[in-house]
């Protein structure tokens, strides 16, 4: 073996210092290997999964009363699709829970599910990706979509408005990434559930080679339309606006994901050449003696890189595994947000992050390697030997004269006998306290965020007019049979014991000037000043002739608040104004939000089954309660209740858990900086420790001294870092309100009041703190005659 070989073997033997520089490494690389994957992940995650999942380009709904599943079958011939599946039976039922759910308590009826019948979750077009669980393979049994209700695998549902009232089990949870349905079922169990051959529908997926325009898509609509009976396609879903959707969903990731990337990246970076630098400065006394014995410059830093090598590979190897299962139930959580296949980290992903960082290690090793080769002998020998004239001494005299003990004098001056040391230390904390800034602000709008888009739908309870298809031999109801079922429906609220106050809304579609398009206008009738929408500027309605529109409109149409429009609709048409901007983003901004009087010249007729009633409870009153007793009113009205749960967006909820992890490792990466950095200055200083150690110092003085070395840079550190950490914050949210369409209120972006700063910024001495814990135990432990000893 050369020479040089046995000094970079010997390397080994500091094994504090090796691992150290491993752990460090492992973490750098993890933090690198989860941003940068995230980071390719975000870029066109819809292609990515549709592609992977054979997406249906087209989703066609027929009317099961009007064509039969023979005749919807050779619509794919007729309209010259590539591939097809189905047809597919369909039926639309409300879903109620049984006790012991897993997440909502039982009895609680809730909104319709489209069902679908498939026996298998594969197929030549939109193969269904399994979440959770398994396919449904026997009656009784029912697969959930992921991300379209609060259910999990082993929940119990019974189908109320079914033939039996068939109770089924959720077996498994799957994601279709066109949502061509929000549950499915044995096409056995499915026919049970719709009863009557012509009840219900069939689904028909389509693929096509020529999809890029809307246009084509249209004509290929046209081409299904005409090959059935008039009327009988219902409805048909271009694969064009599902993508649109989570376009600009994944859009809303992409800033944030970005800032903690290049975060993490820095953070990677700077901690690696801290590391691997000052372990290579430490041992510039040993290769003044290799250099006596008769190492050249090239031999020493040859054997120095080596060393930094060696721990460092261990340590990427394991940061590329870490990396990689740290993604796997972050990319999980945005994959269910952005309703695609399940993300995974590219695979040169784990090629590029481990080589990058091993090129950082070998040239930072280098550099100072090389310098303290090319030192004269004399002078490396004489490194950490003799003391630098003045360096600390002053910052020493004046701390020792304040009225604080010995241990914490010594130990607040002590950076300034090494400010570059003392630098890197700043860097790794501030960087670590921007981080926690950024995400604590981040989860903070975020939670305020989702409470203001809750707000859209108000109330403990809604009640609903038209709930339920129509019994056999029943005919739909007219307007004017609607209007009398809502007026009975809304005495039955006012007479129901428990009820505080109550509105209803209903929906209509309006021509809008300005707009391309009809826009869907939200009516309300009743007091809706206590569930009035979020705003981002303006106020609410109080009035007749006022709206409140969302962001989108706003952008579509040009207007702004203090502006009129004109709503039409056949040939009548009403002046309004503008008086409020809102937090939603239903329909991609194309809404107004007004009061009943303000249609009150057009009349505009209701669809008879489009009238929610919002219902706030008395202080006291058991929802649950409330709705069984509201029920035994209403379902003689064709009508219904169900307890308002709110909603909790599987968005948020990917983007807290992103957070929340990024934050995490950018911590513990900061900390470890810091660990690094003080192992080092403790093992130089360990003749210093035994003298004082001689002179009396216990070792609960000496972690005193330790730790309140790095309290002064952990509060600059914090005090730096904070204010950026406000400042990145104050930049990303806006922009995700930007790339979702939509302005934020600004009491969502000012979030950080002094109750939130203050312990943000010690977080800074908390993070310089832990990291010194270790070192601080090392120098307690040390005996005297041991430190005195040591060179």
């Amino acid at each position: 073996m050369s020479s040089v070989g046995r000094i970079v073997r010997a390397g080994g033997r500091r094994r504090v210092q090796s691992v150290v520089m491993a752990l460090t490494t492992l973490l750098a690389v993890s933090a690198s290997v989860l941003a940068a994957g995230l980071l390719v992940a975000s870029q066109a995650p819809f292609d990515t999964g549709f592609a992977k999942q054979q997406g249906a380009h087209l989703t066609a709904a027929f009317d099961a009363k009007l064509v039969d599943s023979a005749t919807v079958a050779a619509t794919g011939a007729s309209s010259g699709a590539a591939a097809t599946a189905g047809p597919f039976r369909t039926v639309s039922l409300r879903p109620t829970t049984t006790e012991g759910g897993n997440r909502i308590p039982g009895g609680i009826t809730l909104p319709p599910a489209a069902l679908v019948g498939r026996a298998d979750a594969g197929g030549p077009v939109d193969k269904l990706e399994l979440t959770e669980g398994r396919w449904a393979a026997a009656t009784g049994e029912i697969v959930w979509a992921a991300g379209k209700g609060p259910f999990e695998v082993g929940d119990r549902l019974t189908f109320q408005d079914a033939p039996g009232s068939p109770t089924l089990t959720v077996v498994g949870i799957a994601r279709s990434v066109g949502g061509s349905g929000e549950a499915w079922t044995t096409p056995e169990q499915l026919a049970a559930m719709a009863g009557a051959a012509d009840t219900g529908g069939f689904q028909m997926l389509y693929r096509f080679n020529d999809v890029a325009t809307e246009a084509q898509m249209t004509a290929h609509r046209s081409a299904v339309a005409a090959a059935v009976p008039a009327e009988a396609l219902t409805g048909a879903t271009s694969y064009l606006t599902v993508k649109h959707a989570a376009e600009r969903m994944a859009a809303t990731f992409v800033p944030f994901v970005v800032a903690f990337g290049v975060l993490g990246l820095c953070m990677s970076v700077l901690i690696i050449g801290v590391v691997v630098s000052g372990s290579v400065g430490a041992a510039t006394r040993r290769i003044g003696i290799l250099k006596a014995v008769g190492f050249t410059p090239a031999q020493v830093t040859r054997a120095y890189v080596g060393q930094a090598l060696i721990p460092a590979a261990v340590g990427t190897v394991l940061g590329v595994i870490l990396g990689n299962l740290a993604a796997v139930p972050v990319l999980q959580d945005e994959s269910e947000a952005l309703d695609t296949a399940t993300m995974t980290i590219e695979p040169w992903v784990s090629v590029v992050v481990p080589i990058v960082a091993l090129v950082a290690v070998a040239v930072t090793a280098f550099f100072p390697a090389l310098r303290a080769g090319r030192l004269q002998t004399v002078a490396a020998l004489s490194v950490g030997r003799t003391p630098v004239a003045g360096r600390g001494r002053t910052a020493r005299r004046v701390l020792g004269r304040l009225p604080l003990p010995r241990p914490v004098s010594l130990g607040l001056a002590n950076p300034f006998t090494s400010p570059s040391r003392s630098a890197t230390i700043v860097a790794a904390v501030a960087l670590g306290a921007l981080g926690v800034t950024f995400g604590v602000g981040l989860a903070t709008s975020l939670a305020d965020i989702q409470e203001g888009l809750n707000r859209r739908n108000a109330g403990d309870v809604v009640a609903h007019t038209g709930m339920g298809p129509p019994r056999p031999g029943q005919q739909p109801p007219t307007p004017a049979d609607a209007a009398e079922a809502l007026a009975k429906m809304t005495a039955a609220v006012q007479a129901q014991p428990g009820t505080h106050r109550s509105y209803s809304t209903s929906e209509v579609e309006l021509s809008v000037s300005g707009l391309a398009g009809a826009a869907q206008v939200i009516v309300f009738d009743g007091d809706s000043s206590w569930a009035s929408y979020e705003m981002i500027s303006g106020r609410w309605f109080d009035g007749p002739g006022q709206i409140v529109v969302p962001t989108g409109f706003l952008n579509a149409t040009g207007l702004h608040v203090g502006d009129t429009a004109t709503l039409s609709d056949a040939g009548k048409s009403v002046r309004v104004r503008i008086v409020g901007e809102s937090l939603d983003l239903s329909e991609d901004g194309r809404v107004v939000v007004t009061d009943k009087a303000t249609l009150a010249g057009l009349g505009t007729t209701v669809e008879p089954r489009g009238v929610e009633l919002h219902i706030d409870l008395k202080d006291g009153v058991s929802a649950k309660s409330y709705v069984d007793g509201l029920n035994a009113v209403l379902e003689p009205l064709g009508a219904g209740a169900e307890v308002n749960v709110a909603e909790i967006s599987s968005t948020v909820v990917a983007m807290d858990t992103l957070a929340a992890t990024l934050t995490v490792m950018l911590v513990v990466v900061a900390g470890m900086g810091v660990l690094n950095t003080l192992v080092l200055d403790t093992r130089e200083r360990v003749h210093d420790l035994g003298v004082f150690k001689a002179l009396g110092m216990s070792p609960r003085q000496t972690v005193s001294m330790v730790l309140t070395s790095v309290a002064g840079t952990g509060l600059l550190a914090g005090a730096i870092g904070v204010p950026v950490g406000i400042l990145l914050h104050h930049a990303v949210l806006p922009a995700m309100g930007r790339a979702a369409g939509t302005g934020l209120p600004p009491g969502y972006i000012e979030v950080y009041g002094p109750l939130m700063v203050v312990p943000l910024v010690l977080g800074g001495l908390a993070i310089a703190g832990c990291g010194a814990l270790l070192p601080a135990g090392w120098a307690a432990r040390i005996r005297t005659a041991t430190a005195l000893r040591t060179e």
